[in-house]
C-alpha cells in the first residue's frame, strides 16, 4: 500500500495546478482502501466560488461518487492545515483521519489556530497526522505567496 508520502506528492501535483490557475497552491486527494477515491486543488480563483477549496471540492466529488456524504474508513490528504470551514465539512462527513503537510498558524483548524477536527462536539473525532512533506508544501506556498509581492 503506497505511503503517506505518495499520497502527499498526489497532493502536491495538485496543489501546482492551483498555482498555474492563479489560486494559492493547496491540493487535497481522498484514499480508502490504498485507492485514490478524488483528488483536486483550490479553484476559487478559475470559478469565483469563494467555498472553491481543495477538500471542499474533494469532499463533494467523492459523495457523488459513492452516493453518500459519509466518507468513513477514508484518509484526506491535504498540502496545507485545512480552515475552519474545510474542518466541519472533513467531520461531518466523517473522514477518518487528516494528513495535512504544512500548518496554517493564522486560520489551521486542525490543531494550529484551532481544533475542530478533534474537538468531537460535532459528533466525529477526525484523526490528524501533521507535518507530511511539510517543507515541499510550505516551499510551493512561499514560492507562491512571494511571486504575488
Amino acid at each position: 500500500m503506497p505511503s503517506h508520502n505518495e499520497f502527499m506528492k498526489i497532493a502536491l501535483e495538485e496543489a501546482r495546478l492551483a498555482a498555474d490557475e492563479g489560486d494559492v497552491p493547496v491540493g487535497a486527494v481522498l484514499v480508502a482502501g490504498g485507492k485514490v477515491l478524488a483528488r483536486g486543488h483550490n479553484r476559487r480563483a478559475v470559478t469565483g466560488d469563494p467555498v472553491a477549496h481543495a477538500e471542499m471540492l474533494v469532499l463533494r466529488g467523492a459523495g457523488e461518487a459513492a452516493g453518500d456524504w459519509r466518507l468513513t474508513g477514508t484518509t484526506l490528504y491535504v498540502t496545507l492545515e485545512p480552515c475552519p470551514m474545510c474542518a466541519g465539512a472533513i467531520v461531518l462527513a466523517r473522514v477518518q483521519t487528516v494528513v495535512f503537510g504544512a500548518c496554517d498558524p493564522a486560520a489551521g483548524a486542525g490543531g494550529s489556530a484551532y481544533n475542530i477536527l478533534e474537538d468531537g462536539r460535532l459528533g466525529h473525532r477526525v484523526q490528524v497526522i501533521a507535518g507530511v512533506c511539510e517543507q515541499d508544501c510550505r516551499r510551493l506556498l512561499d514560492e507562491f505567496f512571494d511571486g504575488l509581492r
